[in-house]
């Protein structure tokens, strides 16, 4: 059951679940998403993606998605085998879009009195990381953009939300 203390976290795609070194341990998963009549070759760790599925399943967080690729998250979905997110806009956004729109998305979150997860490599501007934490409780998260998120990440958003509110 989601509840003014369940975390929202803002999930972006490239960088954090595609990656080209994704890791984890075993070989990744490969499948193509479409834009725009374009395919583009998507890397994946499948372990990652059950650590997903399974805070997703324990109700602890509200997962978003927070990407260029909002507009194909059933696509995405169905590729990496993860339930319905819900997307944090419906419309295609230019790249150079993104980073606003992500950015007022997580202001949205910490305006609604939600704590905040957001992990990104690249979208998360440098004054954020002073700025959100004063707004609300807040964990962000860069990956590196050939890795995407690793273990150690997964291990910081579970800490993350099974901490009581403050």
């Amino acid at each position: 059951m989601v509840t003014a203390a369940t975390p929202v976290w803002l999930l972006d795609v490239d960088g954090v679940l595609n990656a080209n070194r994704p890791g984890w341990s075993a070989a990744p998963r490969r499948g193509m998403a479409y834009a725009g009549g374009t395919g583009f070759l998507m890397r994946w760790a499948p372990a990652l993606l059950d650590r997903i599925r399974a805070l997703h399943r324990s109700g602890a967080v509200e997962i978003r998605w927070c990407t260029t690729w909002c507009a194909h998250t059933g696509q995405l979905e169905r590729l990496f085998g993860l339930p319905r997110f819900e997307p944090c806009w419906h419309e295609d956004l230019a790249p150079p879009d993104a980073p606003i729109a992500k950015l007022a998305a997580a202001h949205q979150v910490l305006a609604d009195g939600r704590p905040l997860i957001w992990t990104d490599d690249a979208d998360i501007p440098p004054a954020a990381h002073d700025e959100l934490p004063r707004l609300g409780r807040t964990l962000l998260i860069a990956p590196a953009p050939n890795r995407g998120l690793q273990p150690d990440h997964l291990t910081t958003i579970e800490t993350f939300v099974a901490a009581p509110p403050t």
